[in-house]
């Protein structure tokens, strides 16, 4: 169903009569998470930015206000190239892959090499692969590995980002398939190799955990090259391709507020769902991502124990619509629409099965304090937050739900799959 709806087309589909519920939540979930998705990205480049000055100016204790100003200017940055290069996006997406693989290659390099040459050392293989330390204070070990996934589920809400571009790309119910498993592969691969060169170069940990510079990968990268310049050198390399990866960010929040509001899903849908005929994009849409960021922002200045109740939750969000989707797909016996190129048989079945249970228990498990005991500003707020904008989308259902139809579905038959193919 190649559609810029992504989940929240499918929801509507596979749910069959209850489709437009199950659409509703789906699109709003998944639009909600995209948008505190790029508050994310944003506030990283921002720590990203803070932390590579401080590495160059020993004395200097970055303050919450430093970040803010940067988290502003990378956030509006990363927005004017959404807005206003859509005809570019296409050679930027390109030159971000050709940054982010260049990016892993250098890095693992120098971490490999660099510790080796200013005779630092490397951690050892019991440091790396045998060493564990639970400082949560849960006492199952168990459930300290399985809600330390945290930080890798993040990549569990992504594989649609492509899918929200399926109006704007040749042959998209071939090549957005082909888009998620480049996507995901790529991202494994050099994930792992990344990962194992730094864990080799740490031979500080209590150093990386309480950092000065505010971005622990500024001290990790410092311990690997033996020095200041080294480490920004690297910091830059990181940089780049996470303002391409927070500008494409951008491009799927605002074009999943675009698809929800054309149905006439979102406050002022009219104004919301238009595209912009100079820039060719969903504009109105994008700008006020763009807004509800700075927003966040703002409440980063006040309180980052708030701004992350609110960013935390991107994991919860994201699957949460694809569980509205893939759980109605299977209730069906995936019946409710025509397969398609990369239609995966009986064993389609299996690996529904194991989505639906994966995602209904690590939302539960996400939702966990991190450490115990717990306060008020330590606290996981996921779960408020999840519940709460949850709760946002119920009573706006309950209001709009008579006027709401929900994406239009258009059967693939076998001469749109053909054309489509050619």
């Amino acid at each position: 169903m190649p559609s810029a709806s992504g989940v929240y087309h499918w929801a509507s589909i596979t749910a069959g009569k209850y489709g437009r519920a199950c659409g509703f939540f789906a699109g709003f979930w998944n639009c909600l998470a995209w948008i505190l998705g790029a508050a994310s990205m944003s506030a990283i480049l921002g720590q990203q930015t803070v932390s590579m000055y401080a590495l160059m100016h020993p004395g200097f204790v970055p303050q919450s206000w430093h970040i803010f100003v940067s988290f502003i200017i990378c956030t509006w940055l990363c927005c004017a190239i959404v807005l206003f290069m859509n005809r570019f996006l296409p050679h930027i997406g390109n030159l971000g892959m050709f940054f982010i693989l260049a990016g892993v290659f250098i890095t693992i390099i120098v971490c490999a090499v660099m510790p080796h040459v200013n005779g630092t050392g490397y951690a050892s293989n019991s440091d790396v692969w045998r060493t564990w330390q639970n400082g949560t204070g849960y006492s199952s070990e168990g459930f300290v590995f399985v809600a330390g996934m945290l930080n890798g589920a993040y990549s569990v809400g992504t594989p649609d980002c492509s899918t929200h571009l399926a109006e704007e790309i040749p042959r998209p119910s071939r090549n957005i398939p082909k888009a998620v498993l480049a996507q995901m592969t790529v991202g494994f691969i050099t994930g792992v190799l990344y990962m194992v060169a730094v864990f080799y170069s740490i031979t500080d940990l209590d150093a990386v955990i309480s950092s000065v510079y505010g971005f622990p990968l500024a001290e990790i990268y410092h311990q690997a090259t033996g020095s200041r310049g080294g480490a920004l050198g690297l910091l830059i390399v990181a940089f780049l391709p996470t303002v391409i990866t927070c500008a494409g960010c951008y491009i799927t929040a605002g074009r999943t507020l675009w698809t929800i509001s054309r149905d006439r899903a979102t406050p002022f849908s009219g104004w919301l769902a238009q595209i912009n005929t100079r820039m060719h994009n969903p504009f109105n849409a994008t700008l006020v991502c763009g807004v509800i960021v700075t927003i966040l922002a703002c409440i980063y200045v006040g309180s980052t124990t708030a701004f992350n109740a609110f960013v935390g939750c991107f994991v919860q969000l994201s699957s949460l619509s694809y569980c509205a989707a893939i759980l109605p797909h299977l209730l069906t016996r995936r019946s409710t629409f025509t397969p398609g190129h990369f239609w995966m048989g009986r064993i389609g079945y299996v690996i529904n099965a194991l989505s639906c249970i994966y995602i209904l228990a690590f939302v539960v498990i996400f939702c966990f304090p991190y450490a115990l005991p717990t306060d008020a500003a330590s606290m996981n707020y996921a779960s408020l937050m999840t519940g709460g904008l949850t709760i946002f989308v119920t009573v706006w259902w309950l209001f709009r739900m008579r006027s709401y139809e929900g994406p239009k579905f258009v059967p693939l038959t076998d001469k749109v799959l053909m054309d489509d193919a050619k």
